[in-house]
């Protein structure tokens, strides 16, 4: 499962600037146009037309399979505008970092999932619970990074995405009080499938670092083995390569690309040299 993994980084990496670039750009546009025009004077003919509807699906109106991001609706126009322009900037930061492909398809298979999960068991799609994927996966690659509460309050990203998972949890709870709709409320955690399907063990990085040492330290202590450092001799300096550091996964170095910043991960076991793209976004080495 690991190779398998290092393989489709590294096909995403050399496929990076394949795709449509600026989707959350062009989704959030297409949102607010939805959103004004179904506000105007009460007119909701385009987001009757786009909405997922499973019986049209099944009559030919394949289009609502892929429009329904569209009719995104936060409630007021002020929360709706925040939301769209949150969204617009967590996904362009996390296509600078994963590239045009990969992050194309951890949209797009968000949006399968749920298609393929509401046209087997019915009920309708809604966006909403991808979005908040797409903020759970930025707190994933960023956890430290600080976002404004009412613009004011600095709040840390991994805090977010721990109570977007509470929320999730408890909208499973309020689907399943009083009546147990299953399969119906489990459509939440489906909708949030393609986050662990992309990021794996990686998902551990949401808790904080000192959370993480604390519980490794309540187990037995382990001896640990000194690592060794192996240092090139005199004789095999002529074979030695002509880069100081090399990034695991793409292959790059500080001779091929000078303008990159390389890093060791300390959670690998050993010593694995990653570029900057990579440094946050690659399978730990155990």
């Amino acid at each position: 499962m690991k190779k398998l993994r290092r393989q489709f980084e590294l096909f995403c990496y050399k496929n990076r600037s394949k795709g449509v670039p600026n989707l959350m750009l062009y989704i959030s546009l297409g949102t607010a146009v939805v959103y004004v025009m179904s506000q105007m004077a009460g007119n909701a003919f385009l987001y009757q037309l786009l909405y997922f509807d499973r019986a049209r699906i099944l009559q030919g109106e394949i289009w609502r399979l892929f429009t329904y991001p569209l009719t995104y609706n936060a409630g007021s126009v002020l929360l709706t505008a925040i939301s769209l322009l949150c969204y617009y900037s967590l996904g362009r930061s996390m296509e600078s970092i994963w590239g045009t492909l990969r992050f194309n398809l951890f949209y797009f298979s968000g949006m399968v999932m749920m298609d393929v999960y509401c046209m087997i068991f019915g009920g309708n799609a809604s966006v909403a619970y991808l979005n908040l994927s797409l903020f759970l996966s930025y707190a994933t690659l960023f956890p430290d990074a600080r976002f404004l509460l009412f613009f004011i309050i600095p709040v840390r990203a991994w805090i977010f995405a721990l109570l977007d998972l509470g929320i999730t949890v408890l909208d499973v709870i309020q689907l399943s009080y009083p009546v147990f709709l299953f399969p119906y409320n489990l459509f939440p955690l489906v909708a949030l499938a393609n986050y662990f399907l992309f990021f794996g063990r990686d998902v551990l990085n949401v808790i904080p670092m000192s959370w993480r040492a604390k519980l490794g330290r309540r187990g037995p202590a382990k001896p640990r083995r000194a690592k060794v450092i192996p240092f090139a001799s005199h004789e095999s300096s002529r074979e030695a390569p002509a880069y100081t550091h090399r990034c695991t996964v793409c292959g790059r170095t500080d001779v091929t690309n000078p303008e990159l910043e390389f890093r060791y991960c300390s959670r690998c076991k050993g010593y694995y040299c990653y570029c900057q793209d990579h440094i946050n976004n690659h399978v730990h080495v155990e």
